[in-house]
């Protein structure tokens, strides 16, 4: 076999680069190293990473693909803002999905399956005074059910979804008793799992989304 031309190596190494740098950046935005509307300093990253400016551009490009951020020509790369509005939009539309997915779950669902999601549960109920030691189980809690639903697209329609709403920080998990309530209505979603039933598991998820969209505007005032 031919052994790879110098170019197309360089190409492989640039892409592999850049996808690295794309992870990392989108990690920075995500646990909120940057704020919302604050511009992307390449400059400041290339010398954070001991890159060229190169690769940290193509790999902003990559997340303003992604809804990430936003390029304003002449001006540069910025975080995305989003507003309480389309922050609604995006409950509505994942309220839809997660619904789907415990739908499909209540078809499949293992007794190994159902074990794991109540370990989560258990734990949430010990974190509940504490968002920062609660959110990020509240996150493992919905994921599992999304990968349970053994749907791909799905899969990565609400990954992406999720990944917008973490540019509106609005805990609304917090409003009125909000943890307690929450993990309240991840309980019911599981007895729904456990009962096997897909209409009631897709009102329960729904639903749940539904009633976090509503603390959401109790936080930004919508």
């Amino acid at each position: 076999m031919p052994a790879m031309a110098t170019n197309e190596l360089e190409v492989l190494k640039s892409q592999s680069l850049t996808s690295l740098l794309k992870g990392e950046i989108e990690r920075m935005i995500l646990e909120g190293e940057f704020g919302a509307g604050e511009r992307i300093n390449e400059n400041a990253l290339a010398a954070r990473f001991g890159v060229s400016r190169g690769p940290i551009r193509e790999a902003c490009r990559a997340l303003v693909e992604l809804g990430l951020a936003e390029l304003i020509p002449n001006r540069g790369v910025f975080i995305r803002r989003i507003g309480a509005r389309e922050a609604e939009q995006l409950y509505d539309v994942r309220a839809g999905l997660f619904g789907l997915a415990a739908r499909l779950v209540a078809h499949s669902i293992t007794d190994a399956q159902l074990a794991e999601l109540e370990t989560v549960l258990a734990r949430m109920d010990a974190a509940a005074q504490s968002f920062d030691d609660y959110y990020p189980l509240n996150l493992r809690f919905h994921e599992m059910i999304i990968d349970f639903s053994g749907n791909e697209r799905l899969i990565a329609t609400y990954r992406q979804l999720v990944k917008e709403l973490h540019l509106f920080r609005a805990r609304g998990l917090v409003q009125g008793g909000g943890l307690a309530v929450s993990n309240a209505e991840h309980r019911g979603i599981v007895d729904a799992l456990r009962a096997r039933d897909p209409v009631r598991a897709f009102e329960a998820a729904y639903q749940h989304v539904e009633e976090g969209k509503h603390r959401m505007r109790g936080v930004s005032g919508g």
